[in-house]
């Protein structure tokens, strides 16, 4: 059994010297290195930008979007959209562990996981597509999957569904990000909230701004917008449009008399959104671009432009104890569990 690099350099094809997150192609093949995890995968958890691309490419046809998402891996060996950068998660069961890992790390063939790292560096093989979610994204294959000694993993929690499980585990830097960033009275825009990540960040604004704090939710349509206010997370929920900023900080000034938000987090999943980000903002505030969508040029260069001092986070997926505080949270919340079985189970 052959050694490989910790952060998976030796599957790295082209271009020679990239990691393999932005690499253009890496090698798929399922030879086992000593340090390396083999995975019989079941579901692909397509990122939310991703899938909304592809699905939008093949006009929702299922099996061009299959026949879409095949020709992606094929090309590059991985799961990584070349239009949006993004890929996604997998849920899987381990085949086989890499010699060198044995004995070292709480794994063994048979245990059931949901990879924590993107499927845009995850070496990964589709021989066939068994079933496909368009609405939520979620892809049953037959195929296989390398995970990194680098890579993370949760193993799959008793008592919650497998598809509820992952859809949680896929957005879990999103809320464990927003226990981080906001405090105890402070007033949070969170945008694209009716969505998977944005219903999580909602959730857990409102848990860490308390009852002194201000939340205002931002969606697009009533119908969602009205889902939201049956929640009663938020104190305030608009119905915008945030790839208009002008309406975005026009609605934002009068529901904050002018404050604006100490933390915007965004969690949009279509492009130029990022003006309404920084504008719905208060000077010195805080901008967390959970959205893969995100332009990171259009958002320093529109700060810049418009004169706006605000700290800009990028959406990090990863913060320490990210999965389990998602997956506790979900457990504490019987409107959030609710909410993933209405559309996961």
């Amino acid at each position: 059994m052959k050694q490989g690099n910790r952060y998976g350099l030796h599957r790295v094809l082209e271009p020679v010297g990239t990691m393999p997150q932005p690499a253009w192609r890496i090698d798929n093949t399922m030879d086992l290195y000593s340090n390396e995890i083999l995975l019989d995968v079941e579901t692909l958890n397509i990122d939310s930008a991703s899938f909304v691309q592809i699905k939008e490419a093949e006009s929702g046809d299922q099996e061009r979007i299959g026949e879409h998402m095949k020709k992606i891996v094929a090309e590059r060996g991985k799961h990584h959209n070349p239009v949006t950068g993004s890929g996604g998660m997998l849920i899987g069961t381990v085949r086989a562990v890499g010699v060198e890992l044995a004995g070292h790390i709480d794994l063994q063939p048979g245990d059931r996981i949901a990879t924590l790292v993107s499927l845009s560096l995850t070496p990964l093989t589709i021989d066939e597509i068994t079933h496909m979610d368009v609405k939520t994204g979620q892809v049953s294959i037959k195929g296989q999957a390398i995970l990194f000694e680098s890579g993370l993993y949760a193993k799959l929690p008793e008592g919650i569904p497998d598809r509820i499980a992952l859809a949680v585990l896929d957005v879990c830097g999103a809320p464990a990000q927003t226990e981080k960033l906001v405090q105890e009275g402070h007033t949070v825009v969170v945008l694209g909230a009716g969505g998977k990540s944005g219903t999580m960040v909602l959730c857990q604004a409102r848990k860490s701004a308390g009852p002194t704090g201000k939340i205002i939710a931002v969606e697009y349509g009533e119908a969602g917008c009205e889902r939201l206010r049956e929640l009663g997370w938020a104190d305030e929920v608009l119905n915008l449009d945030c790839t208009k900023p002008v309406d975005v900080l026009q609605a934002v000034e009068k529901a904050t008399s002018g404050r604006m938000a100490d933390v915007t987090i965004n969690c949009v999943n279509i492009p130029n959104t990022e003006m309404a980000s920084i504008l719905a903002t208060k000077d010195e505030g805080t901008v967390y671009f959970f959205s893969m969508a995100t332009s990171f040029t259009a958002a320093a260069l529109g700060a810049e432009g418009v004169g706006k001092d605000v700290q800009m986070i990028i959406g990090n997926g990863y913060t320490k104890g990210h999965a389990e505080m998602s997956l506790n949270l979900l457990r504490e919340s019987e409107q959030l569990q609710a909410i993933f079985e209405a559309k996961y189970q």
